[in-house]
């Protein structure tokens, strides 16, 4: 799979969102690599950055920053945090590469339906602007990562989180097993233009009853799960101090809960890695101390 990394040239490989949660992991997998690794930062005096990583400055309103740093580049692993920003600058990175020459862009994107959800319908738009473009290009739709429940964590630790997922199911997935994902699809083979799309998923699916069992069972005392509707939800939320975009976020995921969209498991992860990916129960236990009082 990876001959063309026993050539006397490196390929140069970029990534966009290196201090991601899947950024950062990918960044770490990649050092060992033989390839020249390259990350784009809108600050990079100030990035903190493994050694032997080169920081790019990038500017994503001025064009020719972004096309300078790529220009070179093989690869590019695209991972832009959540805001009203992310099309705009997603849009600009692709129009950048393709002007640089890369020859593969890898998106991290979302699993999901046609919705007009937040962020799901950011990342449809820019899987659809990628798709018309002259690159080869593989998207990673993940499911919901598990990191999400950590903004529970203070009240699970006293006893009860509340959430409008009813008995929904939903399958969480670990960040390492995306960015494990990531490393094979930008160090793979592929064809000019060719367009991939992985959906990534956990080993199972859970009802956030269920998943208040499992915690209970790891912490040794009770842990709840309490259901609203929506509307309460938002209500709730709002009261908290949270902005009506973040909100918004927040209901949104809470129905894809509901409506098990997703739910879905995949063996995509296990057939390009050779393993299993991390079950939930091994990501709670990992960061229990995110649930303790």
């Amino acid at each position: 799979m990876f001959d063309h990394l026993n050539s006397n040239v490196k390929p140069r490989v970029a990534i966009a969102g290196a201090t991601g949660r899947v950024g950062a992991t990918l960044t770490t997998l990649l050092i060992d690599d033989p390839i020249d690794l390259v990350l784009l930062t809108r600050q990079p005096h100030t990035a903190r950055l493994p050694e032997g990583v080169i920081p790019l400055a990038v500017d994503f309103k001025r064009a020719d920053t972004l096309e300078g740093a790529l220009r070179g580049v093989d690869r590019l692993f695209i991972a832009h945090g959540t805001s009203p920003e992310q099309v705009a600058n997603e849009i600009a990175l692709i129009d950048a590469a393709v002007a640089a020459g890369v020859h593969h862009i890898v998106k991290l994107s979302a699993f999901g339906p046609a919705t007009r959800l937040l962020p799901l319908a950011w990342h449809m738009e820019i899987e659809a602007y990628l798709a018309q473009q002259p690159i080869a290009s593989t998207v990673l739709r993940p499911t919901a990562f598990a990191d999400v429940l950590k903004r529970a964590g203070p009240l699970i630790a006293a006893g009860s989180w509340t959430g409008a997922a009813g008995n929904g199911r939903v399958n969480f997935i670990d960040t390492r097993d995306v960015a494990d994902v990531a490393r094979i699809a930008l160090l793979e083979e592929i064809t000019a233009n060719s367009q991939r799309a992985y959906h990534l998923s956990g080993p199972r699916a859970w009802t956030m009853k269920q998943v208040a069992e499992e915690l209970t069972r790891l912490l040794g005392h009770p842990v709840t799960y309490l259901d609203c509707s929506p509307i309460e939800r938002r209500e709730a939320l709002l009261s908290s101090g949270l902005s009506p975009l973040v909100t918004d976020l927040l209901v949104g995921l809470d129905r894809m809960f509901r409506e098990s969209t997703l739910a879905e498991t995949t063996s995509t992860v296990s057939e390009l890695t050779g393993k299993i990916p991390r079950s939930l129960t091994e990501w709670l236990t990992e960061n229990l101390d995110v649930f303790r009082a």
